[in-house]
């Protein structure tokens, strides 16, 4: 006998659209803020793009005000910058267990309601939009769901774990926005680079009980996020020459649009949330000394939330990461200032 309860049949994603719409502006918001994605993934655009917020988008009300946060600072620095927040609402677990994001639970404190969960993830990037006039970042932990989302995203993060499977890989081939592909945890970069190769294919393949045909994903590209040896060892891979091994293999590859994110917390900064800031003025400097590496490295992500660190389920500390630490709002603004101007 099988062990799996059917709970319940969930809404497809047009009816969840159909009930939670999005209006002519968010459409239009949703267009502009694509294609200047793209331009920087292309080249077209040389600003630097900046991945920032929590770890994890627990709850909304504290998520909307680092938002506001985010928009005043991006006043100052989109010449320079392109700001695309984290909204990350569905987390991978290590061992599977744990709070796995605000689609499992939209109040972290209560029990899973998925149902909830999709509504509570939809209303909260429709109001990041129209509060902030960003198109936010999402890690596509579940590729079903993505659909889900679809008409609000702006760019998609393949996690260390996801990347090296077949469904990630075709799904993210028929997204139509940027994708970053991470290293896999083991840190193989010809794993991420395989990755890349068939997100850029096109590709045939069942998706939502329909067989579906992609054109390829030129935007998709690579994410650097450390990896963990065999002795559970952390390892950083955004150094100088880390950058220019993977500009090589960019170059045999053929790959379009050279392109790479690196990613300023997990194993880069063997999760101490405060090395960020080093890192990222590591990254900066290498993109100095060689201007190949400058027009490789498109941007950085870096996990930043209203209160430095970190908490556990319930500890009441308000904007504080339930998840992996982050760097707290004043580090995280004086960071976005220093980047702009090092640009």
């Amino acid at each position: 006998m099988s062990s799996m309860e059917f709970v319940r049949k969930m809404p497809l994603p047009q009816d969840i659209k159909r009930d939670y719409p999005v209006d002519r502006t968010i459409q239009a918001i949703k267009k502009t803020r694509d294609q200047e994605i793209s331009d920087v993934i292309t080249g077209k655009d040389s600003r630097l793009m900046l991945i920032i917020g929590p770890c994890s988008a627990d709850r909304e009300d504290a998520v909307l005000e680092y938002m506001g946060l985010l928009a005043e600072i991006d006043q100052q620095v989109r010449e320079k910058l392109l700001i695309i927040p984290r909204v990350y609402t569905n987390k991978p677990r290590t061992k599977g267990v744990g709070y796995k994001g605000m689609l499992h639970q939209p109040d972290p404190e209560k029990k899973e309601d998925m149902l909830a969960g999709i509504i509570a993830i939809r209303q909260l990037h429709m109001r990041v939009i129209q509060q902030t006039g960003f198109t936010c970042a999402e890690e596509m932990l579940y590729p079903a769901n993505y659909s889900y989302l679809s008409d609000m995203l702006g760019y998609v993060a393949v996690g260390a774990r996801s990347v090296e499977n077949q469904e990630h890989r075709l799904v993210a081939s028929g997204l139509g926005i940027a994708v970053g592909m991470k290293n896999p945890t083991a840190g193989d970069i010809s794993v991420m680079m395989n990755s890349i190769a068939a997100a850029q294919s096109g590709q045939e393949f069942i998706y939502r009980n329909w067989e579906v045909r992609t054109s390829g994903n030129s935007l998709a590209h690579a994410i650097l996020r450390g990896y963990v040896d065999s002795f559970g060892r952390s390892h950083p891979n955004y150094h100088y020459e880390n950058l220019r091994n993977l500009l090589n293999l960019y170059r045999e590859s053929g790959l379009a649009n050279p392109a790479v994110i690196v990613d300023t917390n997990h194993s880069n900064s063997g999760k101490d949330y405060l090395e960020q800031i080093r890192i990222c003025k590591d990254v900066m400097h290498s993109r100095m000394l060689n201007p190949e590496i400058s027009s490789l490295v498109k941007g950085l992500m870096v996990e930043s939330y209203l209160v430095d660190g970190s908490q556990k389920i319930g500890g009441g500390v308000y904007g504080q990461s339930i998840t992996d630490p982050c760097l707290g709002w004043e580090k995280s603004r004086e960071l976005i200032l220093r980047l702009a101007d090092s640009v």
